[in-house]
């Protein structure tokens, strides 16, 4: 099989050499290049075309984002970010700018600490030979274009097709309709959650739960980040919290979110992963968490992403009588996910990422049908 060529840009000489040793280190990759910048980054991609890149963002001369939009535009190339945990703000405008995921640095600083990240870097490196780059660059055009108008949006008016959703809403939901809508994503995810959640309408009458697999310490400032661009209220989920209708609770990185039945309130429970869990947050604890405690009122949706998490889940779903969803090959960044949950059988629809939050609205009563 061909080796991943991949070329490294990083403007620490430590960090270059730290990174060039894992990746070395595994048999499928072949480091075929690095730079200290990235003016001298744009030119390794164009000389040499890898099939990935990692990359710092803040570097000399030329940063990480101008990079990413340069390379994005003209050679569209797979880009895992590498970035200390206090750049987590900027990795989320990288990923909307067309990265493909991000590994946590543990230090900014020269440290052997980030020897630490190499199995991260290691599987995240494997998931390339899945990814879809077409799906990358049509995401990131159609997220500049959403920022573009949500920046021209005056103070406190919502996103048009949120607006749209309102004007064509059905009757008010009957009784017994989907109480959650459950939603399960990795690798791709966050600007595909960007892309779902902002084009929900305001008065949304179901809960939204969320699991993407993501390091503790970013899914905060992920969930503020998603609060300030959608109508929705976002937040990142604590232990105790009410899963209720117009709320979207995500669950933290680095543990699990279950629910658990208290009277009349359905709380969000926040617990420790298992062994058992290969990705963390789990969409299938998640998944069937929701199975047992919403039932038949329970919409899952499982997004790109690499692996099986989120089939056992979708599964449980349907055996309760509940509504499944999965992104279609031709949108999700990495298939994996996606295609394990068809695997099982049981999904009801097959749905590309710009028709999603259509289909989610008229399963929750918004919309009389989709297109």
């Amino acid at each position: 099989m061909r080796k991943i060529r991949v070329v490294v840009i990083d403007d620490s000489a430590y960090s270059r050499r730290a990174i060039t040793k894992m990746l070395e280190s595994m048999p499928e990759v072949d480091v075929i290049g690095y730079a200290a910048d990235g003016e001298e980054g744009i030119r390794k991609i164009i000389d040499l075309k890898p099939d990935l890149v990692t990359l710092d963002l803040e570097m000399p001369r030329m940063d990480g984002f101008t990079l990413l939009r340069i390379v994005m535009e003209y050679s569209p190339t797979a880009v895992i970010v590498i970035s200390s945990r206090n750049e987590d703000e900027k990795v989320f405008r990288a990923l909307e700018l067309g990265a493909v995921d991000f590994v946590a640095k543990p230090t900014k600083g020269v440290s052997e600490e980030i020897l630490t990240i190499r199995e991260d870097l290691h599987r995240k490196v494997r998931s390339v030979i899945h990814l879809n780059l077409a799906g990358i660059v049509r995401r990131e055009r159609e997220l500049e274009r959403a920022s573009v108008a949500a920046d021209r949006r005056a103070p406190g008016t919502v996103p048009y097709a949120a607006a749209a959703a309102r004007t064509e809403s059905a009757a008010p939901r009957p009784a017994g309709r989907l109480e959650v809508v459950a939603i399960g994503a990795s690798t791709g995810g966050p600007p595909a959650l960007q892309r779902i959640l902002c084009s929900l309408p305001d008065v949304f009458p179901q809960a939204v739960v969320v699991s993407q697999h993501m390091p503790a310490g970013f899914t905060r400032t992920f969930a503020e980040r998603l609060n300030r661009l959608s109508p929705l209220e976002i937040r990142e989920a604590a232990d105790g919290d009410e899963v209720r209708a117009g709320r979207v609770l995500i669950a933290p990185g680095g543990h699990n979110m279950v629910f658990e039945r208290q009277g009349s309130e359905i709380l969000a429970r926040i617990v420790k992963s298992g062994t058992e869990d290969r990705y963390v947050p789990s969409v299938d604890a998640m998944l069937l968490s929701c199975a047992e405690v919403f039932g038949p009122r329970t919409l899952g949706v499982v997004l790109t992403g690499m692996g099986n998490d989120g089939s056992k889940g979708i599964a449980a779903i349907k055996r309760a009588g509940g509504q499944a969803l999965a992104e279609a090959e031709e949108t999700a960044v990495v298939f994996g996910m996606p295609k394990e949950a068809i695997a099982t059988g049981v999904v009801d629809k097959i749905v590309s990422l710009d028709r999603m939050s259509r289909e989610i609205m008229q399963r929750c009563g918004l919309l009389n049908d989709v297109d």
